[in-house]
């Protein structure tokens, strides 16, 4: 039997929860009951005290109005249908030349890319289309003029791959980040002339996330456009090579740095601020699922945060969208659905640091029902970018 989820919604901060969520595991049939309860009144207690029990009772109430409906069936890799694979990254020629030569080394997955590798990983798991993207560090391992034309550099090159293999690839081009004219000028040029798709950021530029007000004029053009906005986690500048050289920077800080931009945007008020942009966060929102009982806390306990969120944390959570490259197991997708709707999931690949069919084969396992596995598979993108329906 495949994992069973079903939920009754459940409002974040109600007197009383008004239903359970039985969870099913794989292969034995038992159920874990989940309940959703409330305090009884009781006499006011010290400040810390008092932040601790709130976190125990919304620890229940914000695990389950996400939770996926399952049919009686599981899906299958078919039902995932034209697969369009939102995280699939490019080396571009000289970016690769200009990294090799000033650093830091370029990882080999990177390294040995080819455009045909792509097109063999897609052919292999189903997937009809891939929008393309460079991986950390972008070509923010360098400065001023140099940026600027890596970046553009990086635009035109997957403009020419989209040409040379119709159908096949789409583009979230890359800004010159945290340069603001210039990647004002790269947006109206990727977007107008090349036809990208939409943008692709990176987490943090210079230790600020993307909720910084520095980053505010680009914010409001890709809100006028209602862009489709991907972001890839970086290692901030505060926080790399903290424990060992052995251990990559992408094992702990890409997933902490995607929830601190999360956490940015939402409480900076840039999530209210600039609605029509369709965010995308990687790898199922890094730690965020894990976090989310804190983050739906903290504007229930600091007034200044709640006037950033006004319906509250849960409800900007659940307009974001998220990725499942290198996220598609159990543990990872267990908790994302548990507060995210599947019409926000969408199909990520990290190649070719991972291949598409790891991904196919991690949600088919999950237990999807057909339906889910429909959208997350390519429906939702379609959705976002409904000029992807002629091309999948």
């Amino acid at each position: 039997m495949s994992t069973s989820v079903r939920c009754n919604p459940v409002r974040v901060g109600s007197a009383a929860a008004p239903g359970t969520a039985s969870v099913t595991a794989p292969g034995t049939g038992s159920a874990a009951t989940l309940f959703a309860r409330s305090a009884a009144p009781r006499a006011p207690l010290p400040a810390r005290r008092q932040l601790l029990a709130g976190l125990a009772g919304v620890a229940g109430m914000t695990l389950l109005p996400g939770c996926h409906s399952v049919s009686s069936r599981s899906g299958s890799a078919a039902d995932l249908g034209g697969i369009v694979d939102v995280h699939h990254h490019l080396m571009p020629p000289t970016v690769t030349a200009a990294q090799q030569r000033l650093g830091p080394p370029v990882e080999p997955p990177s390294l040995r890319w080819r455009p045909e590798h792509s097109i063999a990983d897609m052919d292999a798991a189903g997937v009809a289309l891939s929008m393309l993207s460079i991986t950390t560090p972008g070509v923010n391992f360098t400065t001023g003029d140099l940026m600027v034309r890596l970046a553009r550099d990086n635009n035109e090159y997957a403009a020419r791959l989209i040409g040379e293999h119709p159908g096949r690839f789409g583009s979230f081009a890359a800004l010159p980040l945290p340069d603001i004219d210039a990647s004002l000028r790269e947006i109206e040029y990727a977007m107008d002339t090349l036809h990208a798709e939409g943008i692709g950021l990176l987490t943090s530029y210079d230790n600020r996330w993307l909720g910084h007000a520095s980053f505010a004029p680009v914010l409001q053009e890709l809100d006028r456009r209602k862009a489709v906005v991907y972001t890839h986690p970086t290692a901030a500048n505060c926080c790399r090579n903290l424990l060992m050289p052995e251990l990559n920077d992408s094992a702990i800080e890409f997933g902490t740095d995607t929830t601190r931009t999360i956490a940015s945007l939402l409480f900076s008020g840039a999530a209210i601020r600039y609605p029509n942009i369709h965010w995308i966060f990687s790898h199922a929102g890094g730690t965020m699922p894990f976090l989310n009982e804190r983050l739906v806390r903290a504007p229930q306990v600091n007034p200044r945060l709640a006037e950033r969120v006004p319906q509250g944390a849960l409800a900007a959570l659940r307009r974001f969208h998220y990725d499942i490259a290198q996220a598609a197991h159990p543990a990872a997708l267990a908790a994302l659905t548990q507060i995210i709707p599947t019409s926000q999931i969408v199909f990520g690949t990290d190649f070719p640091y991972r291949t598409a069919a790891d991904h196919v084969k991690g949600l088919v396992n999950f237990g999807f029902s057909a339906d889910a596995l429909h959208a997350i598979g390519h429906a939702n993108m379609q959705a976002l970018l409904p000029q992807l329906k002629a091309r999948t």
